[in-house]
């Protein structure tokens, strides 16, 4: 039975005329509250949950940051009373940091650049959330993704991208399957942002005109480097060009990404007189090794873990799209799918700044085929001889 009053009996039948039962994940921000608001129209029986991620949980948010605070657990409560729906705070906190906060650290720690929204959207909205959802008798999880789910007539249900390109968020979900997809409502994959903060002022939501949140919601203040340093301490190491001259030392090789340019505090400058940027993190002998930036170009790498969006990719060779990031651009690739499921994707044209622990995000026109996890890159000819 279930954890809270109100929940559906998992044993009932289903709601007649096409009606769901739908948990709303509402995050307190404008997105998912108006999401909610047009399950509800569209005649579902609607429950309202927030996620309670943080162990300790500010008063306020931090400027724009974050999404796991009281204010907004405040502000999805009052937007579920406007939509007169159930609400419920459901605390993840512990499984949140086991699988995205405990795995941010350790793959930082490994050299590797991972991407927490991904993780949170597999591990969490989509795996913990909508499997205790499902158990509790829910149809669906409806979030406030900017994404489209099309009912293809021959491969079931696919994952495409929103119609408003700023906003698209298909890359973060690409780590969804098919039994996650079958489950899954995104309701604003059809809609601009302009038009959802109207939307919200119209339906009298309180947070129309609340900031977005952004960046990474567990880290408030945006200093990535000094959360990673109170978690792994220090561990002084050396700065060295390709040639493996010290340039300098650093206090820890987890502060540092491939193709960063900043926060290098090299004392000596290139004798070509050009800036130079991180083209390498070995956390085995903790050195960091810099270069040109022309020494950051990939021509191809190998991904693993691969997870299908609806339908996999076949095995053999095939042509796609490609995105290495969040709000990166797509490219077109050769993407190798191997009969163990191993991925090599070789780019067209050289992309730099690409890092071990990033996924790749493959796209067929606007369809999203799968995600997997870049274990390995391969540089230019050229830039391997720097």
């Amino acid at each position: 039975m279930s954890d809270f009053p109100g929940a559906p009996d998992p044993d009932s039948s289903a709601l007649p005329g096409g009606r769901l039962r739908v948990l709303a994940a509402m995050s307190g921000g404008v997105d998912s509250a108006v999401a909610a608001a047009r399950a509800v129209e569209q005649g579902h029986e609607v429950t309202g949950v927030h996620l309670a991620l943080a162990s300790n949980p500010q008063s306020f948010r931090t400027g724009a940051r974050g999404c796991c605070t009281l204010e907004d657990s405040r502000d999805a409560r009052r937007a579920a009373d406007v939509l007169g729906i159930p609400f419920y705070v459901w605390d993840l906190a512990e499984r949140f940091r086991e699988d995205v906060i405990d795995d941010f650290v350790a793959e930082y720690a490994a050299g590797r650049t991972p991407n927490p929204c991904l993780r949170c959207n597999e591990k969490i909205k989509f795996a913990a959330l909508l499997d205790k959802a499902v158990a509790l008798g829910f149809d669906a999880v409806c979030t406030g993704h900017y994404a489209q789910i099309v009912d293809h007539p021959t491969r079931g249900r696919e994952l495409h991208t929103a119609v408003d390109p700023a906003k698209d968020q298909s890359y973060v979900l690409g780590v969804l399957d098919a039994d996650q997809l079958a489950h899954a409502m995104f309701p604003l994959g059809d809609t601009t942002k302009d038009q959802v903060r109207v939307e919200a002022e119209r339906r009298g939501l309180a947070v129309a005109k609340k900031p977005d949140s952004h960046d990474i919601c567990f880290i408030a203040d945006g200093d990535t480097q000094g959360f990673l340093a109170q978690r792994l301490g220090t561990a002084p190491g050396e700065i060295v060009d390709a040639d493996g001259t010290v340039l300098g030392e650093h206090t820890g090789a987890y502060g540092f990404t491939i193709g960063q340019r900043k926060g290098l505090r090299i004392g000596r400058p290139a004798a070509d007189g050009k800036p130079r940027y991180v083209l390498d993190i070995s956390p085995v002998d903790n050195r960091v090794t810099v270069g040109p930036v022309e020494a950051l170009d990939v021509i191809a790498l190998t991904g693993v873990r691969p997870r299908w969006c609806g339908e996999a990719a076949p095995v053999g060779t095939g042509r796609y799209l490609a995105q290495i990031r969040a709000h990166g651009e797509q490219v077109p690739v050769t993407a190798e799918v191997a009969e163990d499921g191993g991925l090599r994707v070789v780019l067209d044209e050289p992309l730099r700044g690409i890092a071990p622990g990033q996924a790749v995000v493959l796209y067929d026109g606007t369809r999203v085929v799968g995600s997997a996890t870049i274990a390995q890159t391969e540089r230019a000819p050229a830039a391997a001889q720097l």
